[in-house]
């Protein structure tokens, strides 16, 4: 089936719906959503079941990658909590670029090996370290979407060690994958010149990046926008102005925008809250967008006759390649054995190699499509594998924690921080309550008051419509005016505190 403007809409759609059901339905089965999203995508392809899609265009997939990548890596940052960070700065760090070029070192020598002495296909030097840089990095929007759609705690600041690597260590591989593609097709190339490339990157992305976040600030809380939806659209466009800014100025891209999403997200701009829920939904729509379009790329009868080097490769990364970059890299830190094998293991690869796959492509080496179906063979086997065990392989090692509430401190500053200009009550539900065990979208609140948290026993929760009102709950509400905080008051049919009156003028 051919793309036309009547039916794009229609199509592009249908697979959306599809991958949304797919994901909803795809921890039952212990199955990753990137992958159903994928295969989604491979099942529209010009050998799937259905549409029967032709998509030969790897300059589109990976423009739509790049867009993608830009609102998963701004989401990601944007809740990327300083606190939480901080303490793992320096680790990540090191991980997201000594540990990237040990990777991509390690892996790209075993490919070279292995393909000259075992393998019909002879790749040389700079080929197996290409492969080797474009599987180098973790992946966020793997990384991001499975530790976060799981109630899985980690101890030791492990969730914002992976977090903050799998969100910051693109830039390093994307710098690599740069670098190899050049000397493959430039073999004399000077390595003078790669390395004063790499560092130019590397150090203008993140001084651009922590630039632009705090002109982005300043912006968005001085503009004063006459209607609130203009400030998530605003927030977009000083994102790609940072992505675009920072590469025409010879920066890396990909780090300014996350280490500006990380600025912002540890600062109180106006409808902070909207920005943020926002961003969520687009990450989502973007990671499904990007899997759908790469599972449209790709041709599963080509990676066929690819997979018994791409098991050597995939083996070799996940037990060798990956935990010998963690644990050389890591060698500085007071950190246990359990801890770096953990680390090691969530080493996730997903559609940020196969976009950066479409380099060589666009390119038009020799190897390019056998590396584009190699990396698509590896990054699906790491997620299938890798995403499926974190669980029990957190428990294994005995560094997972379970909870289903949040502690937060001091949650009623957190929430004015947020919300300004807005009246805050924390109405306490009694035993005999009418509203006990009634769900949150089923009181008769009026719209402009909203229950922004739940204090229950010694832990805050935030609640979405199906949360059920339990007695002794302590209700953390917001409101935009004293009147509809009387409503709130009305509708839980508890009396007003004699502080809380209706002005004349409301």
């Amino acid at each position: 089936m051919n793309i036309t403007s009547e039916n794009i809409l229609l199509i592009g759609s249908l697979l959306l719906f599809l991958s949304i059901i797919a994901g909803k339905t795809s921890y039952k089965f212990g199955v990753p959503t990137l992958i159903l999203f994928l295969g989604v995508g491979i099942m529209a392809g010009s050998e799937g079941f259905f549409f029967k899609i032709h998509f030969d265009n790897p300059k589109l997939a990976q423009f739509i990658g790049i867009v993608s990548l830009n609102f998963i890596l701004f989401s990601g940052g944007l809740e990327t909590r300083w606190k939480s960070i901080k303490p793992v700065l320096s680790q990540g760090i090191v991980l997201s670029t000594l540990g990237v070029f040990l990777t991509a070192i390690s892996l790209g020598l075993f490919v070279w090996y292995i393909t000259n002495n075992f393998f019909e296909y002879k790749f040389s030097l700079f080929e197996s370290l290409l492969l080797g840089s474009i599987v180098s990095s973790t992946d966020a929007a793997a990384v991001f979407s499975i530790l976060r759609s799981k109630s899985l705690d980690l101890k030791d600041n492990l969730r914002p060690t992976l977090e903050l690597e799998s969100g910051s260590n693109d830039p390093m591989a994307n710098v690599l994958t740069i670098t190899f593609l050049t000397l493959v097709q430039i073999p004399d190339q000077p390595l003078g010149g790669l390395i004063l490339m790499f560092l130019q990157q590397i150090v203008l992305g993140g001084a651009f990046g922590f630039a632009f976040g705090k002109i982005s600030h300043r912006i968005i809380n001085k503009i004063h926008l006459s209607f609130e939806g203009l400030y998530p659209v605003l927030v977009i466009v000083l994102m790609f102005i940072t992505f675009s800014a920072t590469d025409m100025l010879g920066g890396n891209g990909f780090l300014a925008i996350y280490v500006c999403a990380v600025y912002l997200g540890n600062q109180n701009f106006i409808h902070k809250g909207s920005v943020l829920k926002m961003f969520d939904g687009l990450a989502w729509l973007m990671q499904i967008v990007l899997f759908l379009t790469l599972g449209l790329l790709v041709t599963p009868s080509q990676i066929i006759p690819l997979i018994g080097i791409g098991l050597f490769i995939s083996v070799f990364l996940m037990v060798i390649a990956r935990p010998l970059s963690v644990f050389l890299s890591t060698i500085p830190f007071k950190m246990s054995f359990a801890r770096r094998s953990y680390i090691s293991w969530v080493g996730l690869r997903g559609a940020v190699p196969i976009v950066f796959a479409t380099y060589p492509l666009l390119a038009g080496i020799d190897k390019a499509n056998i590396i584009f179906n190699l990396v698509f063979f590896i990054s699906v086997t790491s997620v299938l594998i890798q995403g499926t065990t974190l669980s029990p392989v957190a428990k294994w090692f005995g560094v997972a924690e379970f909870e289903t509430t949040e502690n937060i401190e001091n949650p009623a500053d957190a929430i004015m921080a947020e919300y300004p200009r807005t009246i805050m009550r924390e109405i306490a539900i009694g035993q005999d309550s009418t509203t006990i065990s009634k769900m949150v979208v089923e009181l008769p609140f009026p719209k402009n008051a909203i229950i922004a948290m739940i204090k229950r026993a010694d832990k805050y929760i935030t609640p979405n419509g199906s949360t059920k009102i339990k007695p002794n709950d302590i209700l953390i509400v917001i409101s935009d005016t004293i009147a509809g905080m009387c409503e709130v008051y009305d509708a839980l049919e508890i009396i007003r505190p004699d502080d809380l009156a209706i002005p004349a003028n409301e």
